[in-house]
């Protein structure tokens, strides 16, 4: 599992990049630096890693484009110790960013031969990114043993939002998530109390399907 130079030199070229594009936090960008991309994807994508793109990784799932990963992430306002909810593990580099960034992090992935690939994965890198809990099950259901939680990141299409996740989260949490059936709008909620939620959206993006009841 090598990080060379050269890899170095493509990551910082791509934060350039991220930079260019309106990403401002630097913690976000910082750690987007220090994580090498290319061991999460398929060796034969190695060459275009660190292109600000999205790239198959099996099982109908897809490693999201570097610019998305760092906007979901600044959205969060994660802080060292926050506990967060991640829906859709996949490759697991959302899930390293968020551990490198200091969260306890708690993950949920619905594809068997990805939770496998990707435990393992984790835990064989050298850098400091293992999660305080994979686990394989229904992402709509979230992990109520766990909750609440400072924050709650989706990585898959949601319909719409669904009320298990918005339950499990914190007052003063923040839910990010992109809704929406074809396309999908980039939603932030933030937990004003109980019953009250503030919403923004922030644009057009497109994902794969969060799927309900599949486990």
């Amino acid at each position: 599992m090598k990080d060379t130079n050269k890899h170095q030199g493509l990551r910082n070229l791509l934060v350039k990049q991220l930079k260019e594009k309106g990403i401002t936090d630097k913690n976000v960008l910082d750690t987007i630096a220090k994580i090498p991309r290319h061991l999460f994807i398929d060796s034969s994508f190695e060459n275009f890693a660190y292109q600000d793109k999205a790239f198959p990784i099996g099982a109908d799932q897809t490693i999201s484009q570097p610019y998305t990963v760092a906007f979901q992430t600044e959205l969060l306002q994660v802080e060292k110790d926050h506990k967060i909810l991640e829906i859709g593990t996949g490759s697991g580099y959302q899930t390293a960013v968020l551990c490198l960034l200091g969260a306890k992090v708690y993950s949920v992935e619905r594809q068997n031969e990805l939770f496998k690939k990707t435990k393992n994965l984790l835990s064989k890198l050298s850098i400091n990114v293992i999660p305080k809990l994979l686990s394989f099950g229904d992402g709509y259901k979230g992990l109520p043993d766990y909750a609440p939680f400072d924050g709650i990141i989706v990585t898959a299409g949601a319909p719409s939002v669904p009320q298990a996740l918005m339950s499990q989260l914190k007052i003063g949490g923040r839910l990010v998530i992109p809704v929406g059936e074809n396309e999908q709008i980039m939603t932030l909620l933030v937990r004003k109390n109980e019953t009250q939620f503030e919403k923004t959206e922030f644009g057009d993006f497109k994902f794969v399907p969060l799927l309900e009841n599949k486990n």
